[in-house]
């Protein structure tokens, strides 16, 4: 599993305009704790595209 390193995750925000909430790793994802949208990680590297994210999950 690609691990993010827990000073990049510190600086990590969501990018989208009217949430920007904080990030945490769950599993392969970062999913903000604001708006529950999931980032994919590839090789490492978060990927940070509003319109690629996962949308929250259903609770």
């Amino acid at each position: 599993m690609p691990s993010i390193s827990p000073e990049l995750l510190a600086i990590l925000v969501c990018p989208v305009t009217e949430c920007h909430g904080a990030l945490e790793q769950h599993d392969e994802r970062l999913v903000c704790v604001r708006c529950g949208r999931r980032y994919r990680i590839e090789e490492g590297w978060p990927v940070l595209i509003p319109e690629e994210a996962e949308p929250p999950e259903e609770s």
